[in-house]
């Protein structure tokens, strides 16, 4: 009982269901720009290459750090002073973001292409900007030794969000009212988020960013080099714009840590943006896949984040990144076993039941892992950054999927296997990174967990 105790203790924290909440307002809109949209796209008529290349409207995923430091630095007229820096931008975001999917579900891909493809820009763009906002908060409301609880959690809401009511949901609503008021009612799901965030606290950060930003503009106005009028307006570029970055790339093995980033789940990016065109393109129906691809892969997602962070707690967040990273190689053979069985129910739910699981460990480690990479001081710019570049390498990446099946010939049983050596790429740095940049608290992290 005592053990039971330590483990469920940390979910038992108030902060860990606003950040389920808040993972559900951030999962939401990803099937509704990828898997989901495929699937429309697909039925429609249109090719798997120009499904595959709609990934490349997700690019804002992979650059909003661009634009993180903005919501870092900049205070909103009347937002900010009565609600906060992260929840001011989180409110105006969300709004916006319902405003985009309103929009969306009035495109019509076998007439417009093109219009579609600048609305689903506009969604990613506004979700990409939530995502800052959500990751800086998860970040900033917890202790260090609660970011695999809180990493476990954001990732179960996530998939509330977006497996369960964004995918499975859109795919009943779309099965029994179409595609167009599907996404107007999923839409609204967006409150949930805004409501969570009129009744949650700000994050106590402030005093934090105030010292960093101090020794910033000191370490400025001691460039005795450049003229004083140069330095002073050099000052707020710096400290909003290059600070962020510049300390991270005086830690030990940065860009071994980026490498690793950058490859890691490369694998599962390719298998997951044809997933559902490969349930399609086998005979299953869009009430079969909602069933089994995403309830019971949402089952088997939401024991495999539980696990992950039960993994985190045990053996530390490298060592999980290792045990689940070779797990998820090894689940993406049974697509093959899949693609040459054929159309057979129960090795369509052994596959989607055994990627689900190892991929809610691996989430979980690596969510941890990058929020554990954070300096408090810059915490949406350094977490975005982060996050931005696994999607980078993921999106891009991904928009050739659909040119790969093509090529060969629709052999999609050598395609999931090509995914599964792929994902196999990152294990080498992370031995590198285990072996000789093993992970050191970061500023102001030792002294937020005494406080």
């Amino acid at each position: 009982m005592i053990a039971l105790q330590r483990w469920i203790g940390p979910y038992l924290d108030r902060r860990m269901l606003i950040l389920l909440l808040l993972g559900f307002a951030s999962g939401l809109p990803a099937p509704l720009v990828f898997s989901n949209l495929s699937l429309w796209l697909r039925e429609v008529g249109v090719s798997r290459t120009e499904i595959g290349l709609f990934a490349l409207a997700a690019t804002p995923y992979a650059i909003n750090f661009l634009w993180a430091p903005m919501l870092d630095r900049v205070a909103l007229p009347w937002l900010t002073a009565r609600f906060g820096r992260r929840r001011g931008w989180g409110l105006l975001i969300q709004a916006l973001l319902i405003v985009a999917l309103l929009l969306l579900s009035l495109a019509r891909p076998d007439q417009n292409l093109a219009w579609m493809a600048m609305a689903v820009l506009f969604v990613t763009f506004l979700s990409a900007t939530q995502d800052i906002v959500i990751d800086a908060y998860r970040v900033e409301i917890l202790e260090p030794h609660q970011y695999g609880a809180g990493s476990a959690m954001a990732v179960w809401g996530w998939h509330l969000g977006g497996t369960l009511v964004g995918a499975a949901g859109g795919l009943y609503l779309a099965a029994h009212f179409g595609w167009q008021l599907a996404y107007q009612l999923l839409a609204l799901s967006v409150l949930i988020g805004m409501i969570t965030l009129l009744l949650s606290p700000e994050p106590r950060v402030q005093q934090v960013i105030l010292e960093e930003e101090a020794q910033q503009r000191a370490q400025v106005a001691g460039w005795s080099w450049l003229p004083q009028r140069m330095r002073h307006l050099l000052t707020p570029l710096y400290v909003n714009l290059v600070a962020p970055f510049a300390e991270f790339t005086r830690r030990r093995g940065w860009l071994w840590i980026l490498a690793f980033i950058f490859i890691f789940k490369l694998g599962d990016a390719l298998l997951g943006r044809m997933a559902n065109v490969f349930y399609r393109d086998l005979g299953f129906s869009l009430v079969e896949i909602a069933q089994v691809a995403k309830v019971y892969g949402l089952a088997a997602m939401l024991l495999g984040v539980a696990l992950g962070g039960i993994l985190v707690a045990r053996v530390g967040i490298l060592k999980a990144l290792l045990i689940s990273g070779l797990a998820t190689a090894t689940t993406n053979l049974t697509y093959s076993l899949l693609a040459y069985s054929g159309q057979s129910s129960v090795v369509f739910a052994l596959a989607v039941i055994a990627d689900n699981l190892t991929s809610g460990l691996v989430t979980v480690a690596f969510v941890a892992y990058l929020s554990s990479l954070c300096n408090l001081a810059y915490t949406a710019s350094q977490y975005a950054m982060l996050a931005s570049l696994g999607n980078l390498a993921r999106i891009w990446f991904s928009a050739s999927s659909g040119w790969m099946v093509d090529q060969l010939d629709g052999d999609w049983g050598v395609f999931f296997i090509l995914t599964a050596v792929i994902a196999l790429l990152g294990l080498p740095l992370l031995w590198v990174l285990m072996r000789y940049f093993p992970l050191e608290p970061q500023p102001h992290q030792a002294r937020q967990e005494q406080e």
